[in-house]
């Protein structure tokens, strides 16, 4: 069926006594939606097929490429209109509002950056009301005012797609993005709930404690020479999440790893809302060692005294080369499990 999608998609609405046919059809877009819009011709989708899939809130495609495929499917019912909405006239913008008025309401606009609302949602603002249009300004606007109830959350992004982990949820894995990228954003946004999780990085799994065991010969065996890796540490008897960002190789040779864009992290109860973050101050960033498991300056210190085949047995923070300590003791601790990660653009 999944082979032949576009003949079952296409009977299964030409009836509605295929209504668990139209179903598998529904459910198969929202959790594959890549295959079908690169497989189909997407504007060929029935109207009834369109409002179905893009009120799921298990639709696995970032907010805005369902704007755009809105948009797309709605051009292609209109083929008299030019692409660019500066050019068309008050009545190109009724004809197409008409067009999607079924639509509209199910696009969950306030999930969209700043950035995404003002390239691809203003210059289409007179086909939204005037309402929400002002409404949206504002959220970009004035971050601090209060929303209203009647906005739809953002969609539920499978966690699989993103990272295989027994730690952290998919808002660590999202502010850790931030961090990377340096997009986040300071102000306390009364709308950061409604926002989309940044999420332009899979998260690919080299290293799991419980799996792979405690050791740094197993550290340096799995993670050596691979760059841009994200480890996270669960402390044992708490809620604590510790962890860093390496943006170079990890290696066993000894010395010093240079960067200035490695930094540290804590979080609480695997809330977002406490995390620390501490960026490295001077480019001491990375503590190579045969003993060493990821070992970030001299602020997560984390080795094995019995030799590289021991499990680690001398853990703790402090702080030395990054700005900030991640913990309110320097007492040495044991952990649950750790993670390391590769970071991957999606």
């Amino acid at each position: 069926m999944e082979q032949n999608f576009e003949l079952i998609h296409r009977t299964s609405f030409q009836s509605n006594s295929l209504l668990q046919l139209q179903q598998f059809c529904t459910n198969f877009m929202a959790k594959s939606p890549e295959k079908i819009f690169k497989s189909l011709d997407f504007t060929s989708l029935p109207e009834q097929s369109l409002v179905q899939l893009i009120k799921r809130n298990d639709l696995q495609m970032k907010e805005i490429e369902v704007w755009e495929h809105v948009l797309k499917w709605g051009l292609a019912r209109n083929p008299t209109l030019l692409s660019d909405p500066n050019n068309w006239s008050e009545n190109d913008f009724k004809t197409m509002e008409n067009t999607l008025q079924q639509l509209l309401s199910l696009i969950r606009f306030f999930s969209l950056s700043s950035k995404e609302f003002l390239e691809k949602v203003h210059p289409f603002k007179n086909l939204l009301r005037r309402q929400l249009y002002e409404d949206l300004l504002k959220s970009h606007l004035d971050p601090i005012s209060d929303p209203n109830n009647s906005i739809l959350p953002p969609r539920k992004i499978g966690i699989e797609k993103i990272i295989d982990t027994k730690i952290v949820n998919l808002e660590i894995a999202s502010t850790i993005s931030k961090w990377i990228d340096k997009t986040a954003i300071v102000v306390n946004s009364k709308f950061d709930h409604l926002r989309e999780l940044y999420l332009p990085y899979k998260f690919q799994l080299l290293l799991r404690g419980s799996r792979d065991g405690f050791t740094p010969k197993k550290f340096h065996e799995l993670c050596d020479n691979i760059s841009h890796t994200v480890t996270f540490i669960k402390v044992k008897g708490t809620e604590e999440i510790l962890g860093g960002y390496n943006p170079i190789i990890w290696n066993s040779n000894g010395g010093w790893g240079k960067t200035k864009d490695s930094f540290i992290f804590s979080f609480k109860n695997n809330n977002v809302k406490d995390a620390i973050i501490s960026n490295v101050t001077n480019d001491l960033a990375i503590n190579y060692w045969n003993i060493h498991g990821p070992f970030f300056g001299d602020d997560i210190i984390i080795y094995a005294s019995g030799g590289e085949n021991t499990d680690y047995d001398c853990i703790w923070c402090k702080k030395n080369q990054y700005e900030k300590r991640i913990r309110d003791t320097e007492d040495r601790f044991s952990m649950d499990d750790y993670e390391v990660f590769q970071i991957i653009k999606r």
